[in-house]
């Protein structure tokens, strides 16, 4: 019995202040019976929400990490099989790629982890090669088919009253570039491989870059189109005034095994199409480029500039040069030069995948690592690529 009933009872007056600190006591006892009711039900909320995250949030985080949790354990399995041979990891990954060869049954690799792949993509696209201006293009396939159209859709005006003629057709050229196996075969001892501290990656990537760097700069050049690219000396070059399609045009110098004068390079600049002059560049090798510097116009200003900044590449009457060494040296009747739109007139095709076959029987105490991709490369466009040659006519 509180002492306000019982006050009430012996009939004693109760105060309002007495009251009002009944009433406020009352409320805080309920406002805090309400706070723990609430609290424990934010505590059943919470944990609700903790187990719905763990049932379906977590497992959707790893797509948002595919590429750092697949290329981690595909690292890591092939640096095992690399330096020790451990196929099983490899396997377990399920990331074996046995291609198979026609000739030899047994041939076959493992696709390289994808850090190493494009430490060599990216060297081979910075090297002095053709396919740094030239169309590169990545298929699936055994080879890769460029549809040319060379020849002008007819057309013709018309008004109201006069039928309108129908127009010719275009003539469609198909022009397949098949793809070839480029390898490469650099070797290492066990004992290096077994050093932890050895980055063997970044080795293996530098060997197999050079090696496909020099093989690729060689063919895209001088390519016979046997079991490599077909080069742009390779097809048939005929004097740009009797040009047909399937050959290449050149604009002779007028001196045999020499320049002559700075005119030669401005007939060749403007021998070559409008249309493909916008992203043309020059060829040639440092030995011509030596002979180039040298040149000037009437006025008796140099033709060739060096580029600005730096990594910018030198030009040749205000068109970038691309130094490639595979070029032929100025000599009587050499065609020393090319200049054209090489991303119109040459086409690189090749698979994304390079693989590695690992031997350590074949060159004991070394190890042998076999590694091949595929790559084919063709002129696409026989109309957007011009030659100087060094010769009379």
């Amino acid at each position: 019995m509180t002492m306000t009933e019982q006050e009430s009872r012996n009939g004693d007056a109760v105060s309002p202040a007495s009251e009002v600190k009944s009433a406020i006591a009352g409320f805080v006892n309920e406002f805090k019976g309400f706070r723990a009711n609430i609290d424990a039900k934010l505590q059943q909320q919470e944990e609700r929400l903790t187990m719905l995250d763990r049932k379906s949030i977590t497992p959707a985080r790893p797509v948002l990490a595919t590429s750092a949790e697949i290329e981690a354990p595909h690292q890591k399995a092939f640096d095992a099989y690399v330096r020790h041979g451990d196929e099983d990891a490899l396997r377990g990954l399920q990331l074996e790629g046995k291609a198979m060869s026609t000739a030899v049954n047994s041939d076959g690799g493992y696709l390289v982890d994808p850090q190493t792949s494009a430490s060599i993509l990216s060297v081979l696209k910075s090297s002095a090669s053709l396919r740094q201006i030239a169309n590169v293009v990545n298929v699936e396939a055994t080879s890769y088919d460029v549809l040319v159209d060379h020849t002008d859709l007819g057309n013709g005006w018309a008004d109201e009253a006069t039928a309108t003629a129908e127009t010719g057709t275009p003539s469609i050229d198909r022009i397949t570039i098949p793809l070839h196996e480029l390898s490469a075969l650099p070797k290492a001892s066990q004992r290096l491989l077994d050093d932890s501290a050895f980055d063997v990656e970044t080795w293996l990537a530098g060997r197999i870059a050079d090696k496909f760097a020099r093989a690729e700069a060689a063919a895209f050049i001088n390519g016979d189109g046997i079991d490599k690219p077909t080069g742009i000396l390779t097809h048939t070059a005929v004097d740009n005034d009797v040009w047909t399609w399937g050959n290449i045009g050149y604009v002779p110098t007028g001196t045999d095994g020499d320049f002559g004068s700075a005119d030669a390079i401005i007939d060749l600049v403007y021998a070559l199409g409008a249309q493909y002059r916008a992203n043309a560049a020059f060829v040639m090798n440092s030995k011509t480029a030596g002979a180039v510097r040298k040149l000037k116009d009437g006025d008796g200003r140099f033709l060739w500039s060096d580029g600005l900044a730096a990594g910018e590449p030198a030009r040749l009457m205000g068109y970038p040069v691309l130094i490639a060494e595979d070029m032929p040296d100025i000599a009587s009747g050499a065609d020393a030069i090319a200049f054209g739109d090489f991303g119109a007139g040459y086409t690189v095709a090749e698979r994304p995948d390079l693989r590695i076959l690992r031997d350590p029987f074949s060159a004991k105490p070394h190890v042998l690592f076999y590694a091949t991709k595929r790559v084919g490369g063709d002129v696409s466009d026989f109309a957007a690529i011009k030659l100087l040659r060094f010769a009379i006519s």
